[in-house]
């Protein structure tokens, strides 16, 4: 196992993809030391910003980095990664695990913008809150994240799986408004409140809301009310909820899920069952 523990604070923006478990693979600790590194527009080496050290690891299998600090600033961590584990003690900056394809980045503190970017595989779990476009693609693309799992026990900010095309979301607090849009297939599940416009402009797949959502888009036509819904093998939402189907404006068949009980605002569509 590889620690990493920041020098200092950081004042500018670090772009760290070289923090990656298949690129420290089979690598000496000199040479993990002379990875490259920016700093700003600063070209670094790895160990000019952080102390890195060489652990013994109990579960020998596979290359696991244990980061100790605030990286809050620093960006790009587990850039690709396919396999391995890192464990991130504090905050991490923007496009963290951005097109993971396999592996573990667990987050002990809040993730930034864009965490999980275009994703294909592998976990990623954020033990506070996260900011915008969790899992979302870049300005101009529709590659939005393909596989893999992504809970967040916080809250989490604006358009969590933009143009999502598979994989699941666990948000274990509110969410900010357009969840899932342009959503293709997958499941996002918000357990807390989530702001309007979910849903907006989805095709097909799951969102499933457990607090109270404060609207409905027009959009949207209800098919039904439902005792619960699953959201993987080991979860459940227990409802009853509120079975929206749409967007209609682009012929989708996407599921939208809203608690009745904290959504009695909502009961005035129950009377086109």
């Amino acid at each position: 196992m590889i620690s990493l523990r920041a020098l200092k604070e950081f004042r500018f923006p670090v772009l760290a993809e070289c923090v990656n478990p298949n690129l420290f693979q089979g690598k000496t600790l000199k040479e993990i030391e002379v990875l490259e590194i920016w700093e700003g527009n600063k070209q670094r080496s790895l160990c000019d910003l952080f102390k890195i050290e060489e652990m013994e690891r109990k579960q020998p299998e596979g290359m696991a980095i244990t980061i100790y600090g605030d990286v809050g600033q620093v960006r790009r961590i587990g850039f690709g990664m396919e396999s391995g584990e890192i464990t991130i003690n504090g905050d991490a900056g923007m496009h963290l695990g951005e097109e993971i394809r396999g592996g573990k980045i667990t987050v002990q503190g809040n993730a930034a913008a864009w965490t999980g970017s275009m994703m294909k595989g592998g976990t990623i779990e954020v033990h506070g809150n996260a900011g915008d476009h969790l899992c979302a693609p870049y300005r101009g693309s529709d590659e939005g994240m393909h596989g893999g799992r992504v809970i967040v026990h916080g809250n989490v900010g604006n358009e969590v799986g933009s143009h999502m095309k598979k994989g699941l979301i666990k948000v274990y607090g509110d969410a900010g408004q357009f969840v899932g849009f342009r959503m293709r297939d997958g499941t996002v599940y918000v357990r807390g409140n989530c702001e309007g416009r979910a849903g907006a402009c989805m095709i097909d797949g799951k969102i499933a809301v457990g607090g109270r959502l404060t609207s409905v888009l027009p959009s949207f036509t209800i098919d039904g009310i439902r005792p619960r819904v699953k959201i993987e093998e080991s979860e459940v939402a227990e409802g009853p909820l509120y079975v929206f189907v749409g967007d209609l404006a682009e012929n989708g068949n996407g599921k939208l899920y809203v608690s009745r009980k904290n959504n009695p605002h909502l009961n005035c569509y129950e009377k086109f069952l």
